[in-house]
């Protein structure tokens, strides 16, 4: 397998997924749990991050389009979906939630949504992997860009790891900051999912 195809995966996942980017936003989503679960969430959400994308490596536009899903209405619903987390995230609608929800011992659990989906394996990623796998010949080509997927995502989790000293180091009131100017920063990118999707299907310049 060219060594030099591998690192130019690998820098290309590293970029769509953004592991470094998302770290704050896994803090904001997981504000308030314990250790503990904070790591079980990330775990989880890596995992089916993982799967989603392997799936979407083998199957690639064949899965959606059997099922009569283009990749840009898939990422014009990604980004609705991204949408309605910003909400949450400007009006602190989650926190509520979880302070509701305190009393029953079930925190809400970000791990598939928005964390797996769409924010790790989101239409980029995906696409991403399909392009990179359909670029590869036999089983070692394929198995190469299957790891080097799951070392982005292991740096991911690592990176994840830490939000107990990030969210320490901000406080209470730094992370409610944060949070709503990542809903923001979320809206933006909700919003830009949404006009590549249209722009694939010819309605916006």
């Amino acid at each position: 397998m060219d060594v030099n195809f591998l690192i130019t995966a690998f820098f290309t996942l590293f970029v769509i997924i953004d592991p470094i980017g998302l770290t704050p936003l896994f803090v904001a989503l997981t504000q308030g749990m314990s250790p503990q679960k904070r790591r079980a969430i990330g775990i989880r959400a890596c995992f089916i991050a993982a799967c989603i994308l392997t799936a979407f490596s083998i199957f690639g536009e064949a899965l959606l389009g059997f099922i009569g899903i283009s990749m840009h209405a898939f990422r014009i619903a990604g980004g609705i979906l991204l949408f309605l987390t910003a909400l949450d995230m400007l009006f602190q609608r989650r926190t509520k939630r979880r302070e509701d929800q305190a009393e029953e011992d079930e925190g809400h659990d970000p791990s598939v949504f928005p964390i797996a989906i769409p924010l790790i394996a989101g239409p980029g990623a995906i696409a991403t992997m399909i392009l990179l796998t359909g670029q590869t010949d036999g089983v070692l080509g394929y198995l190469s860009v299957l790891g080097v997927m799951l070392a982005v995502l292991a740096i991911m989790l690592a990176l994840f790891f830490t939000g107990g000293v990030i969210e320490k180091a901000l406080g209470r009131t730094g992370i409610n900051v944060v949070s709503r100017l990542l809903g923001m920063l979320l809206a933006a990118l909700s919003v830009q999912f949404v006009l590549d999707g249209l722009r694939g299907f010819g309605f916006a310049g």
